[in-house]
Formats: structure tokens, sequence, C-alpha cells
């Protein structure tokens, strides 16, 4: 009998499936690496998950978990193959409370969705990544996903406060719930928020609302060189305001913003800055028109103004666009969403042109300027094709992850670890770490059948794997 088979007797014959087609669009994620499942489940209940994982973890058989498959460093390649687990038929709202001021999803709910619904019941649920129409709760659960509204209102981890998970060997596990504040025991929400699929699956998620703002301003304005924005993003700070967000885009990013949606789209300059506020509408109009004239005397070109949510939304367009109009370039885009200190922000996009001139790739940099985490993208012809080029790729990517380190920066802010940044772990955290995260994975998952072949890897794991990513 085939392990496909088994799973059909396990779960029924509409949750599991091996067709060639399924199991290609289940080999990985917007990352380049890919590796073929050898079955794919699509639970539709706690109940199917705590049941595969039991047999799992009783066969010593890997699982993959997955929502959409929009994350950005291979979080989700079935590297060991095995079962990828697909959760995105898990989709259900189950509640939207607004005198409790949470909501109650299953993770397969796409992030937009959970947006609109809140907003709909008159409650905000601030994070927002840029793939919100495409990603799900869970995946932003499992990488602790942020967005340009993580300036003022924190990420995906700030909003969890209860999670149902399902350990590796079936046993259900509940953690807070739908009160606001909660110290019962250790904060076990802060370990499986940003776990990457390696402690648990989340099968249901709690989570904490806000008050929808009123109002809304968005101001979008050019200048001559990203330093000057870059200067224009602490001059803000240094007045006293704290936009919701604060978002800075450089001269690549710009030009191929023009050849992709057309010039008269994209403001004139070299770089592009945007700020978001939002609250009640008298405070908002007041601080939009201080930070317009702010901004006037710091020479700023193409300075437009919007209120409301519609006008504000026509002005995000672009940035939103920023990603989509890279890869129209046709070079492969290699998305490095590395954190520094905020004093660093203007060294930081120097050091990038550094590096563009030192190892010949263009480095296009746009992201989040207000809380420092940038997105270093280089930009890379035949990086698929030619390994030669990958190395080079990762020569420069050596010395840029050395450098941020060197000023006390991350290398990844938002999209996590996964395989993309496992050859650079060692050198972003100590041995005591590393070894407490070892600790950690094999507590909770003795035979290392969780998401394996990522960047926590026992020895356990190794029996069913290929090594074509270079992990063993």
């Amino acid at each position: 009998m085939t392990l496909a088979d088994e799973l059909r007797q396990l779960l029924g014959n509409d949750a599991v499936a091996d067709d060639a087609e399924t199991l290609a669009a289940h080999s990985g994620d917007k990352w380049f690496a890919a590796e073929t499942p050898e079955v794919v489940v699509f639970a539709r209940s706690t109940s199917d998950v705590s049941k595969l994982l039991k047999f799992a973890s009783q066969n010593k058989i890997p699982v993959t978990a997955r929502g959409a498959g929009y994350g950005y460093v291979g979080g989700c390649v079935p590297v060991r193959k095995g079962i990828a687990l697909s959760l995105i038929r898990m989709n259900r709202i189950k509640e939207i409370h607004f005198a409790d001021a949470i909501a109650i999803v299953e993770p397969g709910v796409i992030t937009a969705d959970l947006k609109a619904a809140a907003k709909a019941a008159k409650l905000f649920y601030p994070p927002d990544p840029a793939s919100m129409k495409d990603c799900t709760i869970g995946g932003n659960v499992a990488t602790n996903a942020g967005g340009p509204r993580c300036l003022k209102y924190g990420v995906t981890r700030n909003y969890v406060i209860g999670l149902e998970v399902v350990l590796a060997n079936g046993e259900v596990l509940r953690t807070g719930g739908r009160v606001h504040k909660n110290k019962t025991g250790f904060d076990l929400i802060g370990l499986f928020v940003g776990s990457e699929g390696m402690l648990g699956v989340v099968t249901e998620i709690t989570l904490r609302m806000l008050p929808l703002p009123p109002a809304r301003a968005t101001l979008s304005a050019a200048f001559f060189s990203a330093a000057e924005a870059a200067e224009a993003v602490q001059a803000i700070f240094a007045a006293g305001f704290l936009p919701a967000s604060l978002e800075i885009a450089d001269h690549f990013t710009l030009e191929a913003a023009r050849r992709d949606l057309g010039e008269m789209i994209v403001p004139a300059g070299n770089a592009h800055l945007l700020v978001d506020l939002d609250g009640q509408e008298e405070s908002v109009r007041s601080e939009a028109v201080a930070i317009r004239e702010l901004l006037e005397k710091r020479k700023a070109d193409a300075l437009e103004m919007a209120t409301g949510e519609a006008d504000c939304e026509k002005l995000w367009a672009l940035r939103r666009e920023f990603s989509n109009s890279l890869r129209a370039t046709g070079l492969t885009k290699l998305n490095e969403d590395v954190v520094v200190p905020r004093s660093r922000l203007v060294d930081l996009m120097e050091f990038a042109g550094t590096l563009q001139t030192r190892h010949g790739f263009q480095i296009a940099c746009f992201g989040h300027a207000g809380d420092g985490n940038i997105h270093v993208n280089v930009m890379v012809d035949r990086y698929n094709r030619d390994a030669a080029v990958r190395e080079r790729v990762d020569r420069a990517l050596d010395e840029l992850f050395a450098q941020v380190l060197a000023w006390g920066g991350v290398i990844t802010g938002e999209h996590g670890i996964g395989l993309a940044k496992k050859r650079w772990w060692p050198d972003a955290t100590s041995e005591v770490v590393r070894e407490l995260h070892r600790k950690l994975k094999q507590a909770l998952d003795p035979h290392g059948i969780l998401n394996p072949g990522k960047f926590i890897d026992p020895e356990s794991s190794r029996s069913r794997t290929p090594s074509k990513f270079g992990i063993d």
C-alpha cells in the first residue's frame, strides 16, 4: 500500500492527492528552490491535522505545513519529501466580536479578507504584509509577518492572544484565549509565532483587534537622493511624529516602476517617500499639514497629500507594485529583508550601492524606513541557470549580512530563515542560542518530522533526504 493509500484510509479520499500537478504546486513558495513531496494532504479540521501528525510521528514521515505558498525564503519547501500539509481549506473566520475586540480564525484565512471583515465590524487588524491579498493568517503566524504599519502598530506577534496548535505527536495544545492580558505560565504563544512550522501546526488563531481609526492621510514626496529621503525620515521623528507607516524607495526601484507602470504614474526624482497617518480626523489633518510643511522645508518635490481611504490607496498603489515592477525587469529578484538600527538607514542605502559596484549586480532598496527594515533586492541574471552566478551572489550576501550584523542589525525582519538564509544562521546567532533552539525542537518534535531540513536540522530527520539544497 502506498503512503497516499494509507492516508486516504485515515483521512478520506478528498483530503489526499498525489497527482503530478498537485505535487508540483506544493513543492515550493516564491523562492527559487523546490522539492516534490510524496503526497499532499488538505486538512479540513484540527482533527485531520491531529490524526495526520500522530500517523506521521509513529512512522517518522516528514510533514511540511504550508498556507498559500507566498513566502520568500523557501520556508515551505518539503526538503525531505514526505507529506505537504496544506491548511488552505481551513479558511473560516469563526468569530469577530466587537465588545471583546477579538477575531477567531482558522489558518487558511487570507489576510486581506480578515482585514475587510474586521473593518465591516468597525474593528482594525493592523498587520499588512505586501502580499496580504494572497497570504494566509497561518503563514503570517509562522513567519511573524509584518508590513508597513509595523512602525506604529507592531507585527503579527503583537496581535496573537490565543492559539490552538497540534504538536508533532498529534496532541492538541491550546494556549491563551480571548482576553487581552494573560500571564499564566510561560509565553507559549511567543514560542510558536515565528517558529516557521518546526514546533507544531497552528489550527486556530485568536487575534486582538483595535478600534478602527476614523481618518487617514497619506503624503507622497520625491527627493534627489535616497540619503535625503532617509534624512527626512529622521526629521519626522525628531519633530515628535509617529506615522503609521514610513516607506522609502531608491532610484533603481523607481526606474523599474517607470518602465513597468509608465512615467505618468511614478513621481519624478531618484527617491520616494510615503508617509501614512491615521487616527481622529482633527489630529490627522493637523499632523498631515505639519509634516507637509516639514517636507517642503527639506526640498521635497512632487509633493502630494491625500485624505480618506480611497485617495490614500491611490498613492499606495505605486508602493504595492514595486515588487512586481522589479520582477518585470526579467531579472531574478532576491529579496533580503534586513533590519538595521534606524540611525544606520543612510549607511545601509549607501552600502548597497557599494555592493552593486563591487559585485556587478543591480540592487534595489525599498521598504519600511521607519523601523529600519529595508528590502535589499539583489537583481540577478541567470541565477537559476548558472552556479557561478549563485556563488557570486552568496559572496555579495556574505558582505551584506556581515555589515548588517556589525551595525547591530539582523538578517531577517519579516520573511524568516527558511532555506534562503540557512547559510547565515550561524553568523546571526550564538552557539548558546542555537543549542537552545535544538533543545526546544527536540522536546516538541523528537523525531524531527516537522518541516525538516531548515535551519534546525536534527540528525534524526536525515533519513528521507535529498541534498541538492546544500543542507546536509
